[in-house]
């Protein structure tokens, strides 16, 4: 049987807006100012700040640990944070090894308490066409491009690459090499003319690690709207933060960054994962995400 969770004051980025929340097994059947039925349960959320959970990148999972290890880093990292997806990738050098990385990384994630989501990350040089083809094979949600000389950028067949990215079109993701560092602003306006220029599906900004991912970027990478959302038809995953005058008009990133002390609960896929400082770590809960189609809600 489901249940309606009442006067939910929801944070959408930089918004707070009051709704209630029609609810039946995993999924948000239901969003409207009010639900007016009259033999479901009612949670009455008025004393708190609802998010969606968050979904986070992080490249630096001990994924060859003991399990008491990989345990504790998952726990701090994201259940602790609210977080109940993760978005990782798998270090490709040569196109033969595409099919082989994921299946490692998957393998490595199988006892994980939080969806995941792997991607990919390359040389330039390795975007061709026809590793490309191998990545829509793979529905792969990213490409992580290693800029490493700007000069490459401008020798690309672009053509080829936006007509091979067509029409799964995952978007290619910056990553400036340590040696561009000081001249990252350069490299990122290059970056986003050449990507702009040429039509190219892409995030036109290097992804910060262990931040909540944005609804731009969730989009882009086909999470948005059935995960980090609470809109109808998205799966429940939320957090619950106890309401304070100091945290009414922040925005998500805030919130998560600077008030991880007054989040109480989290909720993935119905269960609760965290309740106060008690977390439910669930071996194996965690689901592999196979993106379908990016950018496909329009924002």
């Amino acid at each position: 049987m489901g249940y309606i969770i009442e006067n939910a004051n929801i944070l959408k980025e930089k918004k707070l807006s009051t709704s209630s929340l029609l609810i039946e097994g995993e999924h948000i059947t239901a969003k409207k100012e009010h639900i007016h039925h009259n033999k479901l349960i009612k949670m009455n959320a008025e004393s708190y700040i609802m998010t969606p959970s968050y979904v986070l990148l992080d490249t630096r999972i001990p994924l060859n640990a003991a399990f008491q290890e990989f345990r504790a880093y998952m726990v701090e990292k994201f259940l602790m944070k609210g977080c109940t997806t993760l978005f990782t990738y798998s270090s490709i050098t040569y196109e033969s090894e595409l099919t082989e990385k994921i299946r490692e990384t998957k393998t490595a994630l199988i006892s994980s308490p939080v969806d995941f989501l792997i991607s990919v990350k390359i040389p330039l040089r390795l975007l061709t066409p026809s590793f490309i083809r191998k990545c829509k094979k793979e529905r792969v949600p990213a490409i992580f491009i290693d800029v490493e000389d700007l000069d490459e950028l401008n020798n690309m067949p672009w053509g080829w690459i936006k007509e091979a990215l067509f029409p799964y079109n995952c978007p290619l993701v910056p990553l400036i090499s340590n040696h561009l560092k000081k001249d990252a602003k350069r490299a990122m306006s290059k970056w986003k003319d050449i990507m702009e220029n040429q039509k190219i599906p892409a995030i036109l900004q290097e992804i910060k690690e262990n931040q909540p991912l944005s609804i731009s970027v969730l989009n882009k990478i086909g999470l948005y709207p059935q995960k980090a959302s609470l809109l109808h038809g998205a799966e429940v995953s939320y957090n619950l933060f106890h309401k304070a005058e100091e945290i009414i008009n922040v925005d998500e990133v805030e919130l998560f960054h600077y008030h991880s002390d007054r989040l109480l609960v989290t909720v993935h896929k119905g269960k609760v994962v965290r309740a106060g400082e008690e977390v439910l770590f669930k071996p194996g809960y965690g689901e592999y995400v196979r993106v379908r189609t990016p950018s496909y809600f329009a924002l």
